[in-house]
Formats: structure tokens, sequence, C-alpha cells
């Protein structure tokens, strides 16, 4: 499939909506675990971005640098542990995109799979420890399954997002096991990890993205 520089900036523009779109939601979930700024904590990062894309962004066709630039205007908005661990995965994942204006089935899926890489070795989390990786870890070994079958890079992501539905779904009924929230021993039980949900969306709005270059 192609996808284009272009396509790569819609699919950041569409995640600052839907961040907007859900931010009450997702505050509303931290609220029953955290601080109860997830919300407000992703939207001052998107923001950040989104402003970057309406200037110094505005021309860019090296889908690398959208990454980079988009990585570290994240870390340097949002000051909460969420910021190094988005902030490297678009890092990692920039790598694969490096010097290119449109990427390939194959890059796109080395994209993703550095991207969740990375996020997963900043953070250190496991699956079952009720955060973002109950919803990035199915997904990638979803993708990397489906697409070592097909090498069709958007049925292959189809499947990853909802194998990180389902992971999303699962923090219900996990036990928080890191930051905050592990302080509420089995008052967190019963509730939807925030980091996990925000995870979710952009890997939502990334497919439904793909979806509209294809119908293109």
């Amino acid at each position: 499939m192609k996808f284009t520089a272009g396509d790569l900036k819609v699919f950041l523009k569409n995640v600052v909506d839907v961040i907007e779109e859900q931010k009450d939601y997702l505050s509303e979930l931290d609220r029953k675990l955290g601080d109860g700024d997830h919300g407000i904590t992703m939207s001052i990062g998107w923001q950040a971005i989104n402003e970057k894309l309406n200037n110094e962004l505005k021309d860019e066709q090296d889908c690398g640098k959208i990454c980079a630039i988009a990585g570290r205007t994240f870390l340097s908005a949002v000051g909460s542990s969420v910021g190094p661990l988005y902030a490297t995965g678009f890092l990692r994942g920039g790598k694969a995109f490096q010097n290119k204006s449109e990427v390939t089935d194959e890059e796109l899926k080395e994209f993703w799979v550095a991207f969740i890489e990375g996020i997963k070795e900043r953070g250190q989390a496991q699956v079952g420890d009720k955060t973002m990786i109950d919803t990035l870890q199915p997904a990638l070994e979803s993708l990397q399954q489906q697409f070592e079958q097909t090498g069709d890079f958007a049925a292959a992501f189809s499947e990853a997002v909802a194998a990180g539905q389902k992971g999303m779904e699962s923090t219900k009924d996990l036990l928080s096991k890191r930051g905050r929230s592990s302080r509420l021993g089995e008052r967190s039980l019963g509730n939807q990890d925030p980091g996990a949900t925000s995870a979710f969306l952009i890997l939502n709005t990334f497919l439904g993205t793909v979806n509209s270059v294809q119908i293109i």
C-alpha cells in the first residue's frame, strides 16, 4: 500500500482530534486509579504536536523526521512518565522511516514493532501489570504473526488492533502493579487502565487512517 508523509501527518492530526474527544473519559478512568489527569496530560502532549504540524512540520516530507520531532515535542510538553514512553516509541519507530517520503508495508510493520518495543524497553512493564503494555504487547504479537503470513500491513494491523482491544479490556480484571495505582490493591479491580485505553485509541486511529488511505 502507499503511505506518504502527508498520510503520516493526517494520522497525527487524527490522534490530536481523538484525544481531545476522549480527554474527559481518559481522566475519568484515571480518577479511579491515579491522579485523574491522564486525559489532560495526553491532550497537552498532542496539542504540542499539533502546533508543530501547523508550523515546523507543515511542509516536511521526511517521515522519519516527522516522527522524531513528534516524539521530542511530546517529551518536552509532558512531564509525567508517559512522556518518555511515547517519545521513545516515536524515535525508535521513526528510524524505519528515515529519509523516506513514502513507506512500504514492511516499513509500516517495522515502525510499529520498533515503536512498541521502544516503549516496552523504556517502561519495563509486563503484560498483567495493568498498563499500556496490556494493549501494546498483544497488538505487537498479532501484527508480527499476521504480517509474516500475509505481507499485507492493513489486514495484519486490523488484527493487531483487535488483539490490542482485548488486551485493553482485560485490564479491568487486573490488579495495578505499577505507579500510584499499585497502592490501591484490590480496589483497582474492575477499572480499565487509562494508559491502556489511550494506547488503544492511538492504534485504532492509525488503523482508521490506513483504511481511509486504501479507499483513496
